[in-house]
C-alpha cells in the first residue's frame, strides 16, 4: 500500500497498523515516510473492514524520535523545500488527529519532537516502562506552530504544555502519566500484547456508538460557536436506528457476545 519500505501497512482483523520502518534512526521521519502515513491513514479511512489503527514504531528503541535530519540537505535546504516539507508534516499529523475511527499510538523508547506530534494526534496513547517524551524545539532555535501546539495542549492543558516545551528535556513514562500524556503504562515485554488486546476490544464494539463518541469529543474541544451539533445530534439517533442497536439488545438478553456490523 506505501510507496516507501519506511512506513508498513498491516492488517489484523478488523485492526490497522502503521508501523515506521526506520529503527537504524530511531524511526526519525523523512518527507516520504511523512506522505507514506498519510496515504496509508486515508485509505484505512475509506476501509469499512478496519474499526481501529495502531500507530507504531519499528524495533525496541523508538516510536518516532523526531525528523531525520540526514535527509534535511535534500528535503529542507531551500524555502521551497522547506515549505513542501511542512506541508507534507501537517497533512500526516491531520490525517491522524482527524481520523474518523480510534486511533493508539504503541509507545516504546523515544517518542521525540515529531513523534510526540504524531502521538497528541492518537485517541490513545500506550507506552512501555522505557519510553521517554520530548520536545526539543527549544535547544534547537525551532519555532513551533499554533496546530501542533494546540494539539498538545489538548491532550495535556496549557500548564504542562509550556513545561514541555520550555525545559526541552526528556520526560519518563511516569512523567507523562502524571501529565495525561500517556493513558497507561505497560511493562516492556507486555507492550504489544497489551495493545493488541486492546484494540481489538475497542474493534469489538459498536462502531457507530464509538464513531459518535469520537466525533463529539472531538467537538466539545472547539469553542462553541464552532461546533457541530446538528451532526452531533444525527450520529446518536444513527446509534438508535442501527441494526448495532437491536444486535446489542438481544445478546445483552441472551447473555452473549454481541456482534457488531456497524450498521
Amino acid at each position: 500500500m506505501a510507496s516507501t519500505d519506511k512506513v508498513i501497512s498491516r492488517k489484523d482483523g478488523n485492526v490497522g497498523y502503521v508501523i515506521f520502518n526506520n529503527p537504524e534512526r530511531r524511526n526519525a521521519m523523512s518527507l516520504e515516510m511523512w506522505e507514506a502515513c498519510t496515504q496509508l491513514m486515508t485509505e484505512y479511512a475509506k476501509d469499512d473492514s478496519i474499526r481501529v489503527v495502531v500507530l507504531a514504531g519499528a524495533g525496541d528503541k523508538a516510536f518516532v524520535a523526531g525528523a531525520d535530519i540526514s535527509k534535511f540537505g535534500d528535503e529542507r535546504a531551500t524555502e521551497a523545500g522547506v515549505k513542501k516539507y511542512n506541508e507534507a508534516v501537517e497533512a500526516a499529523y491531520a490525517s491522524v488527529h482527524e481520523f474518523p475511527k480510534p486511533t493508539i499510538a504503541m509507545i516504546r523508547g523515544f517518542c521525540v519532537g515529531g513523534g510526540m506530534g504524531l502521538a497528541s494526534c492518537c485517541d490513545l496513547r500506550i507506552c512501555s516502562e522505557d519510553a521517554r517524551f520530548a520536545v526539543p524545539a527549544a535547544k534547537l532555535g525551532l519555532g513551533y506552530g499554533y496546530p501542533g501546539v494546540k494539539r498538545l495542549m489538548d491532550v495535556v492543558g496549557p500548564s504542562f504544555t509550556k513545561e514541555i516545551f520550555f525545559t526541552a528535556r526528556l520526560f519518563e513514562a511516569m512523567e507523562a502519566v502524571e501529565m495525561g500524556l500517556v493513558n497507561r503504562i505497560v511493562e516492556n515485554h507486555e507492550l504489544e500484547f497489551f495493545v493488541k488486546n486492546y484494540a481489538a476490544t475497542i474493534a469489538a464494539n459498536a462502531p457507530l456508538t464509538v464513531d459518535s463518541i469520537k466525533f463529539i469529543v472531538g467537538e466539545a474541544c472547539k469553542d462553541e460557536l464552532m461546533r457541530n451539533m446538528k451532526r452531533c445530534e444525527e450520529l446518536v439517533n444513527a446509534c438508535f436506528k442501527s441494526e448495532d442497536y437491536k444486535e446489542g439488545r438481544a445478546a445483552f438478553m441472551e447473555k452473549r457476545k454481541p456482534v457488531f456490523k456497524g450498521r
